[in-house]
């Protein structure tokens, strides 16, 4: 298959900007329908739900919230090969998550100063699981298991329902094995909005976390910029992957790289970035031969629409094309791939070596895979513990911390001019100095 191919150094700066551009994203028709979603929601509650889930899904809902049994079913149905794989990668994302959660460590910043940091979970939280084209029960693991090492008092789950009005068993038993005690059959915008806001039946929250399509990601920003809403996490909206691959890579290994994120959904994004033509050419190849018998095949010919093929001079640039493009994720099949990491400066997840394919990384690695897409990888991690606590700050001054550090806050207070913050030490030094006296 032919593959849009381009040679970097020959590019001018637009063109380069061109070439890594991501598919189209704003939509002010998108933008517009969202925000009457959100309105009706807020105002219908779950009767707007259902109407959505009726007019989106094609499925009537009567009874919103999956039923607490229906979970310990899913999971006495769980055939034992699928729920040993779903436990252990449960073990591997608590191995790797656990030690996230922050140490109080108080430091005495001058004598009788004494300052330090707490960490407080989020109380609230929801999950929103995708599940429109394939059932996702990876990324409730990913939701729920930092979210429960937090310690978030309410973890809600919303999650598309299936054509029979049922959330995927898999997804349930996942739920069950996280602790997860309340999934709502709702997907889409109006999830979110039932979430941030709140309805008859599911509980408001104060932050929404997960991936989703271009309408769940409007919703979550939407929401997040309103005060009565809810935060959300990242922007983690279709998903992308770059490589940069070495003349010594194994094209098999490249392509089913490459596709293994092409087939997630027509929207997606994979780039090859390599200093060896001949690679390239024996990528193309490859990608048609595995391509030929892969079940997602359309879906990932449409993904593959978007595919770019950048020839570099050399590795030393084709790291900077990377971090240019900022990928989601991003593979390192290069000879002493470690030794090139430090290279990496934007990028949501790097995978190292030959050995390292990312859909390990997808599903039971340790890290966390909902990571931002779109080149947020710039200025935002992927969700971690940290996403789910706030850190707040505490200080304790003694008398003689007051007493050192006292004139210097006064002459600060004095410099911009607010009398009552000076006096609010003033009078604290003179109580101390008669009590001295």
């Amino acid at each position: 298959m032919q593959l849009h191919r381009a040679r970097w150094h020959s590019l001018s700066p637009p063109e380069r900007e061109r070439l890594l551009a991501r598919p189209a994203r704003h939509d002010p028709e998108l933008d517009a329908a969202v925000r009457r979603i959100i309105a009706a929601v807020r105002q219908g509650g779950d009767a707007a739900v259902r109407d959505f889930t009726r007019r989106f899904d094609r499925v009537e809902i009567e009874q919103l919230e999956v039923p607490k049994a229906a979970l310990q079913d899913a999971l006495g149905d769980l055939d034992s090969d699928s729920r040993s794989a779903l436990e252990r990668a449960i073990a591997q994302l608590r191995a790797f998550h656990l030690p996230q959660l922050p140490q109080v460590q108080v430091i005495e910043t001058s004598p009788g100063v004494r300052c330090w940091r707490e960490a407080r979970p989020i109380r609230r939280v929801g999950l929103y699981v995708p599940g429109g084209r394939v059932a996702l029960p990876s990324t409730l693991l990913m939701l729920a298991v930092p979210a429960q090492i937090a310690g978030c008092s309410l973890r809600v789950v919303c999650t598309p329902p299936g054509r029979d009005g049922r959330v995927c068993s898999s997804v349930l038993a996942a739920a069950a094995l996280c602790g997860i005690e309340r999934v709502f059959a709702v997907g889409g915008a109006q999830a979110v909005a039932a979430m941030a806001y709140g309805t008859q039946s599911i509980p408001k929250v104060d932050k929404v976390f997960g991936p989703g399509n271009p309408w769940v990601q409007r919703t979550k920003l939407a929401v997040a910029g309103d005060p009565a809403g809810a935060a959300c996490d990242l922007p983690a909206g279709p998903s992308e992957l770059l490589v940069i691959a070495d003349a010594a890579a194994d094209p098999e290994l490249v392509a089913a790289d490459l596709l293994s994120q092409a087939e997630h959904g027509p929207d997606s994004q994979v780039l090859l970035v390599t200093s060896a033509p001949e690679l390239a050419d024996a990528v193309e190849q490859a990608l048609a031969r595995q391509l030929s018998d892969l079940p997602r095949a359309v879906i990932a010919e449409q993904s593959l629409a978007h595919c770019r093929i950048i020839l570099a001079t050399d590795l030393e640039q084709a790291f900077e094309i990377s971090n240019s493009y900022a990928p989601e994720h991003l593979i390192l099949q290069i000879e002493n791939a470690e030794s090139w990491a430090p290279r990496v400066h934007d990028a949501g997840a790097v995978f190292l070596g030959a050995w390292s394919p990312e859909a390990a990384g997808d599903y039971a690695s340790g890290p966390n895979h909902v990571l931002p897409t779109h080149g947020f990888a710039r200025t935002s991690s992927g969700l971690g513990v940290e996403s789910f606590i706030k850190l707040m700050s505490f200080q304790s001054l003694s008398p003689t911390g007051l007493r050192e550090l006292g004139p210097t806050v006064e002459r600060l207070a004095r410099l911009e001019g607010l009398e009552a913050h000076r006096r609010a030490v003033s009078l604290r030094l003179a109580k101390l100095s008669t009590a001295a006296c």
